[in-house]
């Protein structure tokens, strides 16, 4: 199943802390804009992020993000044809998590 989700949806997720959460976007993003806390990054346009993917527990509910939801929206339709049982996409991406004020980290 594949749940597309706000920002206060996404949060409510995390801090239920039953989902792995998996931040899509490069390097670069992360260090220069933050990052949502405990988010494992897989970065979508390296070319081993299939296999990583692939690799995951299908059974796990995982939470997605990328900057504004298009790396995600692929990754979400990845997952689902792959079998994964559970993928909810933060809608508008972290660009909307960060806009909204909820809490982010920075790399150091």
């Amino acid at each position: 199943k594949i749940e597309n989700v706000d920002a206060a949806t996404f949060k409510k997720l995390i801090d239920e802390n039953k989902s792995v959460l998996i931040d899509l976007r490069t390097n670069d993003e992360l260090k220069n804009k933050g990052y949502i806390k405990k988010a494992i990054q897989i970065d979508y346009f390296g070319k081993d992020a299939e296999a990583l993917i692939k690799k995951l527990d299908k059974k796990k509910t995982y939470l997605i993000y990328c900057a504004g939801g298009g790396r995600s929206g692929e990754c979400a339709d990845l997952m689902k044809k792959n079998g994964f049982k559970h993928v909810v996409n933060l809608e508008k991406g972290f660009d909307d998590w960060k806009k909204k004020g909820f809490e982010i980290e920075i790399k150091k």
